[in-house]
């Protein structure tokens, strides 16, 4: 199980990619919001058909959770818009390098506070030093 869900995040980092560079084109076109807009519009088609055919059966436990789950999507959106905006400038490969180091160290965080649900998991020295890599790594890509 573990190397399927391995090879779906891998498929989804793939898919990232690609959709950053599409929507660095259209935003180039468009405008970068208007870019984000259309890439949210089409997604959000994609999951209500998902969610009709897979959904566990409607919305009204919404408004049962808690209000901070719901903002997700904010998330989502910045993260979308700033690729889109990062993109035509700075490249796919140094964007993307870029923010997944943004999404490792937050993640550390998270985990490490245990934040917003996630199973405490304190901080190693190896973790540290993974971070410490990417960093590098992005110095030495932008060399």
């Amino acid at each position: 199980m573990k190397y399927l869900l391995s090879l779906l995040a891998l498929l989804a980092g793939s898919g990232v990619a690609m959709q950053s560079q599409i929507n660095g084109e259209l935003g180039k076109r468009i405008g970068p919001l208007e870019a984000s807009l259309i890439s949210f519009t089409a997604g959000t088609i994609v999951l209500i058909i998902l969610v009709l055919l897979f959904g566990k059966g409607g919305f009204p436990p919404i408004t049962t959770v808690p209000k901070w789950q719901l903002t997700g999507g904010l998330f989502g959106a910045f993260f979308v818009a700033a690729i889109t905006l990062c993109v035509p400038r700075i490249g796919v490969s140094l964007t993307l390098l870029i923010a997944i180091t943004g999404q490792i160290i937050i993640g550390a965080v998270i985990n490490h506070y245990g934040l917003f649900g996630a199973a405490a998991a304190p901080i190693s020295m190896q973790k540290l030093a993974a971070i410490g890599l990417m960093l590098a790594a992005i110095a030495i890509y932008n060399a």
